[in-house]
């Protein structure tokens, strides 16, 4: 089958992923689909009589042939499907790996798929602007993505014995490492030949980013509550009983009251204060009418800021779906409510404001930069955009803040060796 014929199915296929983004919401469209999906998908909407299963069919069949076309898209959540599945050849010349971050876990069904066929690849490119959001252990599987193990090992039990110790430890479990001594720079300098990295304000003119933290500060008593929880991992109230099972659960309990309310053991949302409330409708009103972005975390942050907003009669909408995010784009939408996890990645979302409001916050400095990075961008018509944070005062949310400043430092580190290796990689040259 000729390339012509294959664009033309391209195309039919593109026509297929905006009606079943319009019909089922979903967040990223890709150019392969999981047959069976499909057809549970049009046995439910009863819309067999389009024809377009087998025009997906035949699709596949043209891909399975062999009859290539130059540039394949797919999204990384159907990676394993295309490995594992799919049935088509895996015989690309190059991969190109877009937030090549998300494949920082060398456990998952993800990574996994993508080393059975890695040795297939002649050429690998990862591309991304949080390498290692959570420390340098994360390069692991995303360097072994690009050479297979040749730099950082092969294994991770190899590259923690080389570059780490055990940090925080339960008799013979480890639940955190530490760089060893001198390790850091081992790791920057074994990487380097393959790394480059390029700031956006060194290429591109960005607005001024203006980053502040908004205190409140809760009552006696709901400061008693807390410190209740955090001591005992257990706190009786009159809507129900509040227990963490271990410091992980604990960690989401106390985020949850330094936001305002907690989920009892049975599923219940009880009310601990209102002090981000209050300071969410402060800030909305000093916009003086500016479109405000607001990042919630749990669920009932979402219901309690939408009941909020209602009782306030300031027009809102979660930004959802396709004709929420065009309305945000236009400037008419004043308050836009999004999640880190569904809105971190791949969004233009600059075109309607600069002002984001952090009600809630998030240990992953990933999800925060990439949400940042929203109105952040190139393409921002503002001079300024302002971060907001609203912390409560003696709360978790002042170590989340320390945390993602430190893991920020670590990321800066970074790349900044990786450029000044660069620049000495590139003086060398000039004076040979």
């Amino acid at each position: 089958m000729k390339k012509e014929k294959v664009r033309r199915y391209l195309r039919r296929a593109d026509d297929y992923m905006e009606e079943i983004e319009r019909k089922m919401r979903c967040i990223d469209g890709t150019l392969f689909f999981v047959l069976l999906g499909m057809e549970n998908f049009y046995r439910q909407e009863n819309c067999y009589e389009t024809g377009m299963m087998d025009t997906v069919r035949t699709y596949l069949e043209v891909l399975r042939a062999g009859d290539m076309a130059d540039i394949y898209v797919i999204n990384r959540e159907n990676l394993q499907w295309l490995v594992e599945q799919s049935g088509v050849p895996f015989d690309f010349d190059m991969v190109v790996l877009d937030e090549l971050s998300s494949f920082k876990n060398w456990n998952s069904k993800r990574f996994k798929a993508f080393m059975k066929v890695r040795p297939k690849v002649k050429r690998v490119i990862g591309l991304t602007g949080t390498p290692s959001s959570n420390g340098l252990m994360d390069l692991f599987a995303e360097f072994k993505c690009l050479d297979m193990g040749e730099r950082l090992g092969r294994f991770i039990s190899q590259y923690r014995v080389n570059y780490f110790v055990p940090d925080q430890m339960n008799g013979q479990i480890v639940y955190s490492y530490r760089l060893r001594k001198g390790a850091e720079e081992q790791i920057y300098d074994k990487i380097s030949d393959i790394t480059i990295s390029m700031k956006v304000l060194d290429h591109l003119k960005m607005p001024e980013l203006i980053s502040n933290e908004y205190p409140v500060y809760m009552s006696e008593a709901e400061e008693e509550l807390y410190s209740n929880m955090a001591e005992d991992l257990f706190l009786p109230l009159k809507g129900g009983e509040v227990t963490a099972a271990n410091a992980a659960a604990l960690s989401g309990k106390l985020m949850q009251m330094a936001n305002g309310a907690v989920y009892s053991d049975d599923g219940d949302e009880i009310q601990i204060h209102d002090q981000k409330l209050d300071a969410l409708e402060d800030l909305i009103e000093a916009a003086n009418g500016k479109p405000v972005m607001v990042a919630y975390w749990f669920k009932h942050d979402l219901a309690r800021i939408m009941r909020r907003l209602s009782e306030r009669k300031i027009p809102f909408e979660k930004l959802d779906s396709e004709e929420s995010i065009r309305k945000w784009n236009r400037g008419a939408l004043p308050v836009a409510l999004i999640h880190p996890a569904s809105a971190g990645h791949g969004l233009n979302l600059q075109a309607g404001g600069n002002m984001l409001i952090w009600f809630g916050l998030t240990w992953s400095l990933e999800l925060y930069q990439q949400t940042v990075a929203r109105l952040w961008r190139q393409g921002q018509s503002a001079e300024t955009v302002e971060v907001q944070h609203i912390i409560t005062a003696g709360t978790i949310d002042e170590d989340v803040m320390k945390a993602l400043e430190s893991k920020n430092r670590t990321q800066s580190a970074l790349i900044n060796a990786v450029k000044a290796g660069i620049k000495r990689s590139a003086s060398r040259r000039k004076s040979e």
